[in-house]
């Protein structure tokens, strides 16, 4: 079936400069070219869409999620170019832009993240950002589709369904998040059929001292634990309430302290102690939950009830729905009615999905901007509001229906 191409409407307007410009503003020109020049994919000649424009283009593809390739292009071209005093540069063809694309890939991406999106709130000014004088932040996965390409599926794999699977394959991601910002400190991407626990292990890794780590079930595991715990961050992870933690001490509070084991005792390991790590345990009840989960169970490495009571670490823990809005961001306010990516190979997934984390934490930066200004707290400002200020004015788009071609 045969769809409307979008476009962004006659000629680019000064709102799309801005939209470049931001860009660039919060990812420096330099900073991406030794980025680029790092993974010897940098342009080494003067060309119509440098390796330098690719990757700005990279970001701008989820800020302008339903318009076409070449409109996205020209406004990365003309913005950039707007910046600079200078023209833009001419009109591409789509095979164009998807060959630079291609020589790029997605590992300058990736780097460029890790290198620049970096935790935006300070103690002094985002007290609410910390407990303690530890930064809040917290570990989740999700899943979103890509394009239904022989290549994507085999790489991806697709989720079962009762009519034998879905229409779409899906991708696995897994993110850490300065829970205040929404910043998006750390992202992964795999398999669908790749467990969450398994996606986020390098996560675990990017944690460091002066971090509270907030996790639900499924991330609890003796080997996360004390992967999580020797990088020095405090730990506040739910788990099942049906776990068995045995009672070693009684706490005030009501808490009490427990010890975990690389392997769950038995009657021929029962003595055997070696790697056991002392933790405490935290069980609580929500008064007034008629259908949901109505108890819960918290283990953490902060030992002490006075300097952190059981009622502050419940309380606490509720921070964690923050990485939920994450994705809420991610999936539909900046894909807004796009809801599968444009990419047709794995590699241009991978690529996409890191502009993609790139653009949403564009957004969150020009947020906390403005927040701390004013003297709020970012999460009493409008997400979609500022992805739109980031945007100015929506793409028009025509009609995307699930059999059309992909762009």
């Amino acid at each position: 079936m045969a769809r409307t191409k979008a476009t962004l409407g006659a000629g680019a307007r000064l709102s799309d400069y801005l939209s470049a410009s931001l860009l660039a503003r919060v990812y420096p020109a330099d900073q991406i070219e030794q980025v680029l020049d790092e993974h010897h994919v940098n342009s080494r000649r003067i060309r119509e869409f440098p390796a330098l424009a690719a990757t700005y283009y990279c970001m701008a593809l989820s800020l302008y999620p339903e318009a076409a390739y070449e409109d996205v292009f020209a406004v990365v071209a003309q913005g950039l170019a707007w910046t600079k005093g200078g023209n833009a540069a001419p009109t591409l063809a789509k095979s164009s832009i998807s060959a630079a694309r291609a020589k790029v890939g997605f590992a300058p991406l990736r780097r460029l993240h890790e290198r620049t999106c970096l935790a935006l709130c300070n103690r002094v000014d985002h007290p609410h950002a910390f407990y303690a004088g530890l930064r809040l932040v917290a570990i989740d996965g999700s899943n979103f589709e890509v394009p239904d390409e022989a290549e994507n599926a085999r790489e991806y794999g697709y989720p079962g369904s009762r009519t034998g699977h879905a229409g779409y394959p899906q991708a696995q991601c897994a993110v850490l998040v300065e829970c205040a910002s929404h910043a998006i400190l750390g992202a992964e991407i795999g398999p669908y059929r790749l467990s969450e626990r398994t996606l986020c292990e390098p996560l675990l890794d990017k944690l460091t001292v002066g971090m509270l780590c907030l996790a639900d079930r499924g991330f609890d595991s003796y080997a996360h634990w004390k992967r999580a715990s020797q990088q020095g961050a405090a730990l506040l992870w739910r788990c099942k309430a049906t776990r068995q933690l045995p009672v070693v001490k009684t706490l005030a509070d009501g808490s009490y302290l427990s010890v975990i084991y690389p392997a769950a005792p038995s009657k021929k390991n029962r003595h055997h102690r070696a790697g056991a790590i002392t933790l405490r345990v935290i069980d609580y009840r929500l008064p007034g939950t008629v259908h949901g989960q109505t108890r819960y169970r918290l283990i953490t490495t902060l030992l002490d009830p006075v300097s952190a009571p059981a009622l502050e670490l419940a309380t606490l823990y509720h921070e964690r729905w923050e990485v939920e809005a994450v994705f809420d961001e991610l999936k539909t306010h900046l894909k807004a009615r796009r809801r599968v990516l444009r990419s047709k190979t794995p590699s241009g997934v991978r690529q996409e999905f890191y502009g993609w984390v790139l653009a949403h934490y564009a957004v969150c930066w020009l947020m906390h901007a403005a927040a701390s200004k004013a003297r709020l707290e970012q999460r009493t400002l409008s997400f979609t509001g500022h992805v739109h200020l980031v945007r100015r004015a929506q793409p028009r788009s025509g009609v995307f229906p699930p059999s059309a071609t992909q762009t």
